[in-house]
């Protein structure tokens, strides 16, 4: 799986689009299971979130191998997912949905945003949820906790497909995040998934603004031909906050 860039065109058209919006989107294309659910950012202000997946597994820990870490140490796989996530990508941090310790901490954290790593999502928990809290870089989890991630897990392995909150991510696969949670989308029609929710997030605004007129949904939601055509118009008359009733 790629983890190249995204197109500007695509990033544009994500970041325009609530996630409920690309969860439709899915749905129109068969895809059930896009959502990830329970997790939430720990900086409400730094919520969009757009970018491939760049993946890092965990398992339980074992006290023979999980230690508190020295200048010493072999490389490890948590190591690698910091140094090695892409710019532009998001790490998926898999944990089985074990919340017991923070899969990452603010030094961590700080390290991907300096990186240019778009953000973090993971179905664990993080440490100094305070600190990554005040960071303009998104990062969502399920849980804080303070204990160090080799109290209770062990990072095996970087790119290799993981379950999120029973949802699978293939390394490559875009994640889309906001308020609501996040969406996974296969790389291969994110392109057109993006345009699809530009489009449909475009076409509500103008919705919204006929509802809020006292418009009644049956011709207005979903749209008419009437309606349709008044839409192309607001469109032609650059989108304005009102429109005549």
């Amino acid at each position: 799986m790629t983890t190249a860039p995204l197109s500007a065109e695509t990033i544009k058209n994500f970041m325009y689009a609530s996630t409920a919006t690309v969860s439709m989107q899915m749905l129109k294309r068969g895809f059930r299971n896009s959502a990830v659910n329970g997790v939430r950012p720990l900086n409400p202000k730094a919520t969009r979130l757009v970018g491939p997946a760049f993946t890092l597994r965990y398992i339980p820990g074992r006290e023979d191998l999980d230690k508190p870490p020295t200048p010493n140490d072999p490389p490890t796989a948590q190591r690698a997912a910091i140094e090695d996530t892409p710019p532009g990508c998001v790490l998926v941090i898999g944990t089985e949905g074990n919340t017991r310790s923070g899969t990452l901490g603010d030094i961590l954290a700080l390290r991907l945003k300096v990186r240019g790593v778009a953000g973090v999502l993971s179905d664990g928990a993080m440490r100094d949820t305070p600190v990554i809290g005040k960071f303009d870089f998104p990062v969502y989890c399920t849980a804080a906790a303070a204990p160090p991630s080799m109290n209770h897990l062990h990072p095996v392995e970087v790119q290799t497909p993981v379950g999120i909150c029973g949802v699978a991510v293939y390394p490559g696969d875009v994640i889309v995040a906001d308020e609501d949670g996040a969406i996974v989308v296969p790389r291969n029609i994110a392109d057109e998934v993006a345009r699809d929710s530009f489009e449909q997030e475009r076409l509500e605004k103008f919705v919204a603004i006929r509802i809020g007129q006292g418009r009644e949904i049956p011709g207005v939601y979903p749209p008419n031909d009437q309606t349709k055509k008044d839409y192309a118009e607001w469109i032609k008359a650059g989108e304005p906050a009102t429109w005549p009733a």
